[in-house]
């Protein structure tokens, strides 16, 4: 049976409003009691009395049942939806930052108070990867998960390489649509993807991850020489987080640039539109596509959890209490293109195996073998304006890691 939700919404921004739409004109077995907002002196097109800036009105209000929360400070979402959850109300949200960063806590809350936190709209917008991860599956050995999973620098990229358009420019087209903000760093720095390959993560391998141990390299610093090297190997680049078993007990995590081949599915995701690929044993390669970023794409995911709430839906995190013996790390080698100045940056990074060398004036790089540690330990180098990294998109295992991957592959055949 369908319950009626009473709804306590925090926020009335892009998204809120996007929701709000949505739901308007349809019978849906719900109603918003009252919305939270910020600014009270902002002119609002619904009934006045429906706002406050109270957040006591709706945590406090035994009426409200459902606590949609759809605000961007991440640590007042947090005192919000853990007061929701202590007080048994069930909570749709869409902070990846606040439940990347509190995911372990929020999932005891959940089970201790009985009730059900629920996030899809977090995460690559109207795609519903989280569902599909949590559900279909549920039971899969899955190699890998990966994508793009941030319209705003991926908009940046797709005008840079479509159109020639120049960084500059292209980022601040991004921020005049409102795909970027006033400081862009939390998308073009990878920090965005990196909340969301958190969550993917906890529902792909069942591993709760700080995010302060995923490395994020953004495209802040990408160059005319680094887009002219992707156009001569007829490349594009596309920041692309990423999750990969590298072993039958291992999993690393990280968001990179990475050159895209044209056969690849993230060649052709352009604008504000996301894409994941999930790389599964049984059921192969598969890809989603959709918008990333929008009130009405957005604001229909967060719809979608609420809808499933009237039927008492809740993510059952089953890989994680299987205790699957899954463990994060950064004991892999990738190979990488690096842009560099002094030659000391090759040098502190490590760099071995080099198979590429370029070398002028105004202009220098290799392609060689790189260890996840040594970038994560050296994060504050790659952050410098005259370094640029990209991923080439090959590995290098240990031999233990190539026998533990060859044994898991006998199972599947």
């Amino acid at each position: 049976m369908s319950k009626k939700l009473k709804i306590g919404l925090f926020g009335f921004g892009v998204v809120g409003q996007g929701l709000h739409d949505i739901i308007r004109g349809q019978d849906l077995n719900l109603e918003i009691i009252k919305i939270a907002i910020k600014n009270p002196d902002k002119k609002r097109t619904l009934d006045a009395h429906l706002f406050t800036t109270d957040h006591n009105q709706l945590l406090n209000n035994s009426e409200i049942n459902t606590i949609v929360e759809l605000i961007d400070d991440a640590e007042v979402a947090y005192n919000i939806v853990k007061r929701a959850l202590i007080s048994g109300k069930n909570v749709v949200s869409a902070n990846k930052k606040m439940i990347a960063s509190h995911l372990a806590e929020l999932v005891e809350l959940q089970e201790k108070h009985d009730a059900s936190l629920l996030y899809e709209g977090a995460v690559c917008g109207s795609i519903p990867i989280i569902r599909n991860l949590e559900e279909y599956y549920d039971n899969e050995l899955l190699h890998g998960i990966s994508g793009i999973f941030n319209g705003s620098s991926n908009y940046i990229l797709s005008k840079i390489f479509n159109e020639n358009m120049e960084y500059s420019v292209a980022l601040k087209q991004a921020q005049d649509l409102g795909f970027a903000e006033t400081d862009p760093i939390m998308d073009v720095g990878g920090y965005d993807p990196k909340f969301k390959l958190a969550i993917a993560t906890a529902h792909a391998y069942g591993l709760f991850i700080n995010p302060d141990k995923i490395l994020n390299v953004g495209i802040q610093n990408l160059s005319e020489n680094d887009i002219r090297y992707a156009r001569e190997k007829n490349f594009k680049i596309k920041l692309v987080p990423t999750a990969r078993k590298i072993s039958t007990k291992q999993v690393v995590t990280y968001v990179l640039p990475k050159f895209v081949k044209s056969d690849d599915f993230l060649f052709n995701v352009e604008n504000e539109y996301n894409g994941v690929t999930v790389q599964a044993a049984f059921a192969d390669k598969q890809f989603f596509f959709g918008k990333g970023a929008g009130g009405h794409p957005t604001g229909a995911a967060v719809l979608s959890d609420i809808a499933a709430l009237r039927y008492g839906y809740r993510y059952e995190y089953k890989k994680y209490h299987q205790h699957n013996g899954l463990v994060h790390t950064d004991n892999v080698s990738i190979e990488v293109y690096l842009r560099y100045t002094h030659e000391y940056t090759v040098e502190k990074l490590q760099i071995e195996n080099i198979v590429e060398r370029f070398s002028r004036d105004d202009y220098k790089y290799v392609i060689g073998n790189v260890s996840l540690k040594s970038l994560m330990a050296n994060r504050d180098l790659l952050e410098q304006k005259d370094v640029f990294i990209a991923h080439t998109g090959k590995y290098t295992y240990t031999e233990q890691q190539i026998k533990a991957v060859a044994d898991e592959a006998s199972l599947v055949s």
